[in-house]
């Protein structure tokens, strides 16, 4: 397997920069807030790091090689007798007025990790403090992280960068644009809160934050339609919105449930599978599977027409453009008198399948053929 890199400036990043811009003496020494658990967290989940600083004029007169090189080798043996080491350390001692090609944002030091096919690059990233380590990020093809600072701004703390690369939190935002439709979808597989919904159609509103609410997902929709001509492009659009999310914040499927029934990832240990969902007089049953083979089976039927304002021959029209979308095999089974009750009650199954399957239980691949 591929390692990810993680190349990180030096002052400003791992250490507090001082006022003149040297840390040439001891005292000068300051480690920048929450480096070093954010860094374990990283090298736990398989990261490895290179160090790529500027130094201007280092060795000359004015920066004496001795000056830099025993605050810079504490600071390094502090690193190490907390398990963290740096796979390289890729020093440049010119000035910005030369213009090497082996200055950041320049990365004339770094090209033998083009090269290295051991190298994830797709996962690789920079972290630095300022605009130079982005334009570095940025001609490295990697993802670019601007540490904040009063001095430069940016908007990441060690934490949230930790967060970001070790938790991979599964995000997607999906744009659909039609002649009928607008619909913009925001999914967090990782983060629980509150949906946030507005199609237009008040009861389908509704149904859509049942996803969110029970899936244990964050879920934001916002949809416009051609809801003067009748609800259905709406409906539809929403739904291959809804399933192009998912599946693009799913990535490779790697360590995901894959199968869902619903409720029955609550009460694994007891070896429960509690499949049914009841809503009053209502029964509804759920079961998924994201194995990439989308094919719907619904099982039910209305007596009315519409539920407030949305016509319940949409329902499954719904749940199967959902499966088009996000390549999955969803069964769906309802009894009952209500109609509104059947129609929540297939929404909450729905989500609590979805809760099951989308879980996180470790890094393996759920397929014996080796692709999802």
């Amino acid at each position: 397997m591929s390692t990810p890199i993680l190349f990180v400036d030096r002052d400003g990043t791992l250490i507090e920069e001082p006022d003149d811009f040297q840390i040439d003496a001891y005292e000068k020494l300051r480690f920048v807030r929450d480096v070093i658990p954010a860094m374990l967290r990283l090298r736990d989940a398989g990261w490895e790091f290179v160090m790529v600083t500027n130094q201007d004029g280092l060795g000359t007169e004015a920066y004496p090689e001795a000056a830099f090189a025993g605050p810079h080798a504490l600071m390094l043996q502090v690193f190490e007798s907390q398990g963290i080491v740096f796979r390289e350390v890729l020093i440049d001692r010119s000035f910005a007025a030369e213009g090497l090609p082996t200055r950041k944002p320049g990365i004339g030091l770094a090209l033998h990790y083009l090269r290295d096919r051991s190298i994830d690059l797709a996962r690789s990233a920079m972290v630095g403090d300022r605009e130079t380590d982005l334009q570095f990020a940025a001609n490295l093809g990697v993802r670019g992280f601007q540490l904040r600072t009063e001095q430069f701004g940016g908007e990441w703390d060690w934490p949230g960068i930790a967060h970001a690369l070790a938790d991979a939190p599964r995000q997607a935002r999906v744009q659909r644009t039609t002649r009928e439709t607008s619909i913009r979808v925001e999914v967090d597989l990782d983060r629980a809160a509150e949906p946030r919904i507005a199609t237009g159609l008040a009861f389908f509103d509704h149904m859509l934050e049942q996803i969110g609410k029970h899936g244990g997902f964050a879920l934001a929709i916002q949809a416009e339609g051609d809801l003067h001509i009748d609800e259905h492009h709406t409906v539809e659009d929403t739904a291959l919105a809804l399933g192009q999310a998912l599946r693009e914040a799913l990535g490779d499927k790697r360590g995901i449930g894959r199968y869902g029934f619903d409720g029955a990832a609550d009460d694994e240990a007891s070896g429960r599978a509690d499949v049914t969902l009841p809503m009053d007089e209502t029964l509804a049953r759920a079961a998924l599977d994201f194995g990439g083979r989308p094919y719907l089976v619904f099982d039910g039927a209305f007596r009315r027409e519409r539920v407030g304002d949305l016509p319940t021959e949409l329902v499954p029209h719904f749940f199967r453009s959902l499966c088009d979308a996000a390549g999955l095999n969803l069964h769906l089974r309802v009894r009952g008198e209500n109609d509104h009750h059947q129609i929540e009650a297939l929404f909450k199954a729905l989500a609590r399948a979805l809760r099951q399957a989308l879980r996180r239980r470790g890094a393996e691949l759920p397929s014996t053929k080796g692709t999802l």
